[in-house]
């Protein structure tokens, strides 16, 4: 039992990612960071597109494909899909997330899959379920557009996505759930299923609490920069370094503790300031009051006072800031990892706490083809087999040492 609790908790699992981009990839990296294997599968050649992205894509691949094995095998041809295949039979779970029809075409679909693999748990990531819109193609942007949260996030008339792939990411993390649920149905049945992830209904169920607002108001939903607050003193305030920090009164008791914090005596002893309904309706004149005050201390001071009142407050951070948090370094939440290219990077790990997650050292990103021998050998392939996968061009693998000694042991082996 002691040395169960010390295994991550989806040690023995084995799950093939098709994924690209960040959805699918997202998906894998959550399973691969709770201790599946995750193998990645890659077209030959480049492999991922992502690997090449440029613009906000260049931290798509080094960051949603740690601690995953690659294989590239060229699925459009005999030998590949045989290579597909007899991973499939080994796996517990694939993850894809192509366009509608993709799979089914290379030969891979569920149905295809199960026969091989009864057991197999097989996610589909898509832009929408099965529905009147399930063969539209989508993008991260397009469904926040669709979705309203575009609209949500920016001003009248400037729909605005969301500064991250906020839908993507989602997404995945549902495919995560979904996935999880199955295996554990599959303790009991013993048979696999296809689960399904879609980023059109991720978006909607981001969106709920403003439906939920909706369905209970006359007018429209207002977007949120032009929402009415339920708090008085709630929006960033510019120091006087031009820096900014947010803050946030939202209980009488915030109130209380941040005037004795900032000296302002006349204030809390004000009964016109007593009530958070109250402060609202003076709202004009604390706003100035706070501004003043943040205005003529720096953003370091102000936030010490803060800490000291015990309120919400932020300052307002670029993501390099993150590299310095001092929370982020003495918490470990920030990882270290060797990017293909070879850049050192500080990624953040997956934000949760579970006995023996994250004992091990992180796999960084592999580079394409990086496994794809040790895999083959796996399945049980001969040396001589893997060679002449390798000259047809069926399968790729990264050139590395380590690479032609495994296959001189193996010739050995088999002589």
């Amino acid at each position: 039992m002691v040395d169960d609790m010390r295994k991550p908790p989806l040690h023995g699992i084995t799950v093939l990612d098709f994924g690209h981009t960040v959805m699918g990839p997202s998906c894998g990296m959550i399973l691969a960071d709770l201790g599946a294997d995750v193998i990645k599968v890659e077209p030959v050649g480049a492999g991922d597109p992502t690997r090449s992205l440029k613009g906000f894509g260049t931290g798509y691949f080094g960051y949603f494909n740690r601690n995953k094995r690659s294989i590239s095998v060229d699925l459009k041809t005999e030998g590949g899909l045989r290579v597909a295949e007899d991973l499939v039979r080994k796996a517990d779970v694939v993850i894809e997330n192509f366009a509608p029809g993709t799979m089914s075409r290379l030969g891979l679909g569920y149905d295809s899959l199960a026969a091989l693999n009864s057991g197999l748990i097989f996610a589909s990531l898509k832009g929408f379920l099965p529905g009147p819109y399930e063969n539209r193609l989508a993008l991260d942007e397009v469904v926040q557009m669709m979705g309203g949260l575009a609209y949500m996030t920016g001003p009248t008339g400037r729909p605005l996505r969301a500064g991250t792939s906020v839908v993507d990411i989602a997404g995945g993390m549902f495919a995560v759930i979904a996935i999880l649920a199955a295996l554990r149905q599959r303790e009991g049945t013993g048979r696999g299923q296809c689960v399904q992830s879609a980023l059109y209904e991720s978006t909607i169920f981001l969106m709920g609490q403003h439906l939920c607002y909706a369905a209970q108001s006359d007018v429209p939903v207002p977007p949120m920069p032009e929402r009415v607050s339920a708090w008085c003193i709630y929006e960033p305030f510019k120091s006087r370094d031009g820096k900014q920090v947010f803050l946030g009164i939202t209980t009488d008791s915030h109130w209380q503790r941040f005037c004795k914090a900032a000296n302002w005596q006349d204030l809390a002893n004000d009964p016109d300031f007593d009530t958070n309904n109250q402060r609202i309706a003076q709202r004009a004149r604390l706003l100035e009051r706070f501004a003043q005050f943040v205005g003529c201390r720096t953003a370091d001071e102000v936030c010490a006072v803060c800490e000291e009142a015990r309120i919400p407050f932020a300052p307002i951070r670029r993501p390099e800031d993150l590299f310095e948090d001092p929370h982020l370094a003495a918490t470990g939440g920030l990882i270290e990892i060797k990017l293909p290219d070879g850049t050192p990077a500080r990624l953040p790990k997956l934000p949760i706490q579970i006995e023996a997650l994250n004992r091990d050292p992180v796999r960084n990103p592999p580079s394409v083809g990086q496994d794809t021998v040790a895999v083959l050998r796996q399945l049980g392939y001969a040396a001589a087999e893997i060679e002449a996968l390798i000259d047809t061009k069926v399968v790729q693998c990264a050139v590395h040492e380590e690479t032609a000694r495994d296959l001189k042991m193996g010739r050995e082996h088999a002589g």
